[in-house]
């Protein structure tokens, strides 16, 4: 099952290039990496770590 590589912050509503460091959670919220910072890398949705994307091939 792929990933569903969403294409803006769910916080500041920024543009995240597929090729850009986003952050995601287990259920892909999807934040850019200032949000993520200063959300201390917790997800405000579910709690959960939020972790570097994977960068496609």
């Amino acid at each position: 099952m792929a990933l569903e590589m969403r294409k803006f912050c769910e916080a500041c509503e920024r543009s995240i290039s597929i090729e850009a460091d986003a952050y995601i959670c287990t259920y892909e919220c999807t934040f850019c990496e200032p949000c993520t910072e200063n959300m201390k890398y917790i997800c405000p949705n579910c709690g959960g770590e939020l972790v570097k994307r994977p960068k496609p091939r």
